[in-house]
């Protein structure tokens, strides 16, 4: 008895849920005519009754009346999707999604809904797609939203805000409507507390949206509507010419053209009458004043209107007022996106110079790099090496090689560069010993003679890699870059070069500072002749410093070819900038090197910061300026005490 109880109770209970229940099918026989022949005023019923069904099926409906493929079967007036394959036109049910072929295509009206209601149900479908159990669908409703910035999208939008469950599309909803508050909110105050959110994004499209708030146009009237809201006063002669000014009151019909030259004298020709134009002969109308005395008759006769002059343009302009007025009619408003969109640009400024100060950091880190065992050459043996760009490319295309046995990049780098090393090194002390030891103290023998040596160099490369360039890939942790902002922002493959120019800032001075080579290096750098009473054998150390250059170069040609193209020429991109860097530092100094790589990256950025669309011109302007350093401090930024100092 207390189950049959407890059956009745249930029924009793589920039978009005279902005899209450709506289909999508109702809905739409409701608004039958709305939904064959919608029009841009009656479909927004129509929508917002689907809206507010919550039906799923009412989303395909949409996408389907969109596409035009809704049609009416007369028989009995339902609604089914539509597709033609042929002669064959297949029908949909819309709320259980049956299909079947249809028996009399005549009977079947379909609906064509224009461009303003395919707008409308577009809107209505991102409303239906924000709250989507598919991501990439909520994803590009969001993306249609930030695409139209329509007012009708933002309740849903903020709706949707809450529920979502992605962490970074949640963020991007609650940014995409806090622009749309700044634009579309229905309170003065919501709008400006939407606007104080926006002051702290540097985006693009933030600005955008505050530079909408702020657009506006110029107006002239005798005096400003009290209703106005004004952004400047404009002076003539000072922030408008009065040529500009004048021609405003023209163009709003509040003052007559000005009379020139041209239009007299047609004027004039149009008046001719007999050889006379008025009471003057034709003959006598040869100059200006003639013409404008002609003129000014015909005016007084009635015959011609009124000549504009100088006095009458002046006092027009004098009468008006010229003035810029925003678009927008609530100045607190507009006072709120002025304030946010000023912090904004003070932001910009100070990210772009951050920006500029990572890029010439990360210039510096290059040069250095390359510059540095250069550096330890020069300053050690006075050797002009014009091949050192050539162990650059040694060292670049040894990286390549290995990639080509080790798939595996992380472990291809970390074989790469102390191979590279070993190989540059070898060649380092296989030209010193062939070539460069008997050409000691004769500068342009050693310079001619390691200027064919890159040459040869170079032909070598091509011969065994040929011309095009080859890549060397980067790891996959190195992808991508380090973003602090929508303006700043630093490529891992950059960051990872500094940290290197940093590892072998550490390396080298240990080397030199607490090692016997290292005192050996100094001590030959600063006095070889004592060096060698001492039972130093500078042969030997300028054996090993030119090796240990070399090899050094190899290195920063694999962590240059992580970020540059490696080809037989790549060399040359950086020899040039690795003398200016040990010339500028200081010959043969580790620091002088430092500060000469740093100079240089940061002053090559300022000069294509000002010129950004010549670089050749920003290579120009570089050398010319180290000319001029060099001539007030030959020794460079940190001069080198010694041999170096006194040669």
């Amino acid at each position: 008895m207390f189950r049959l109880l407890s059956l009745a109770l249930v029924l009793w209970l589920t039978v009005p849920a279902v005899a209450g229940a709506q289909t999508l099918q109702d809905i739409l026989q409701t608004h039958q005519d709305e939904v064959l022949k919608p029009g841009r005023r009656s479909v927004s019923v129509v929508l917002d009754d689907l809206v507010a069904s919550g039906l799923p099926q009412a989303l395909p409906f949409l996408e389907a009346w969109r596409d035009r493929e809704i049609v009416q079967r007369g028989s009995d007036g339902l609604f089914f999707r539509a597709v033609e394959d042929g002669d064959v036109i297949t029908l949909t049910d819309l709320d259980t999604g049956d299909s079947f072929a249809a028996t009399d295509p005549a009977d079947l009206t379909e609906s064509r809904p224009n461009g303003g209601v395919r707008r409308a149900i577009g809107d209505a479908l991102v409303q239906f797609q924000l709250s989507d159990p598919d991501i990439s669908k909520r994803q590009a409703a969001v993306n249609a939203i930030a695409r139209s910035m329509d007012a009708s999208q933002l309740a849903p939008l903020q709706a949707s805000i809450e529920a979502e469950p992605d962490p970074a599309l949640k963020e991007t909803k609650t940014r995409l409507a806090g622009m749309l508050g700044a634009l579309f909110a229905d309170t003065q105050d919501a709008r400006i507390d939407a606007i104080t959110g926006l002051s702290g994004d540097l985006s693009v499209d933030v600005r955008a949206v505050l530079n909408r708030i702020l657009s506006s146009s110029s107006q002239v009237a005798a005096e400003v509507p009290a209703e106005a809201n004004v952004a400047q006063i404009l002076i003539v002669g000072t922030d408008i010419t009065t040529e500009e000014a004048y021609a405003r009151l023209v163009a709003n019909d509040l003052a007559p053209p000005l009379t020139t030259n041209t239009d007299i004298r047609e004027a004039l020709v149009a008046n001719i009458t007999g050889g006379m134009v008025g009471d003057v002969p034709v003959a006598t109308l040869d100059t200006d004043a003639a013409r404008l005395l002609a003129y000014d008759a015909l005016a007084a006769a009635g015959t011609l209107p009124p000549r504009v002059k100088e006095q009458n343009r002046a006092d027009a302009i004098n009468a008006h007022t010229f003035f810029i007025q925003y678009d927008e009619s609530d100045a607190a408003i507009t006072d709120a996106a002025a304030t946010a969109l000023r912090a904004i640009e003070t932001k910009v400024a100070l990210s772009q110079a951050a920006d500029l100060g990572l890029d010439a950091l990360s210039l510096a880190s290059i040069y250095f790099l390359a510059a540095i065992g250069l550096a330890i050459t020069f300053g050690v043996m006075g050797v002009i090496n014009m091949a050192h760009g050539e162990f650059i490319m040694m060292g670049a295309y040894t990286g390549f090689v290995v990639q080509q046995f080790v798939p595996d990049y992380t472990l291809s780098i970390i074989i790469a560069l102390p191979l590279a090393f070993a190989i540059t090194f070898g060649a380092g002390v296989l030209m010193e010993r062939t070539v460069i030891r008997h050409l000691y103290h004769r500068p342009l023998e050693t310079l001619l003679a390691t200027f064919g040596i890159s040459i040869a160099l170079q032909q070598l490369a091509k011969n065994i890699f040929g011309t095009q360039a080859r890549p060397l890939t980067s790891p996959e942790w190195l992808d991508g870059a380090l973003v602090f902002n929508d303006v700043i922002a630093i490529s891992y493959i950059r960051i990872a070069i500094f940290v290197l120019a940093l590892l072998f800032l550490c390396l080298i001075l240990f080397v030199l500072k607490r090692t016997r080579l290292g005192l050996e290096v100094r001590a030959v750098t600063q006095n070889p002749g004592m060096a060698a009473s001492m039972g130093i054998n500078p042969d030997r150390i300028n054996m090993l410093t030119f090796g240990l250059g070399s090899g050094i170069a190899g290195i920063a040609g694999v962590a240059i070819g992580l970020y540059a193209k490696v080809t037989s020429e790549m060399g040359a991109d950086y020899i040039v900038q690795s003398f200016m860097t040990v010339v500028v530092g200081g010959v043969g100094n580790v620091w002088g090197t430092l500060a000469g790589a740093s100079l240089i990256g940061f002053l090559q950025k300022g000069i294509e910061w000002l010129n950004p669309s010549n670089t050749l011109a920003a290579q120009t302007y570089m050398i010319l300026f180290i000319i001029l350093f060099i001539q007030f401090r030959p020794k460079g930024i940190v001069a080198l005490k010694g041999r170096a100092a006194a040669d």
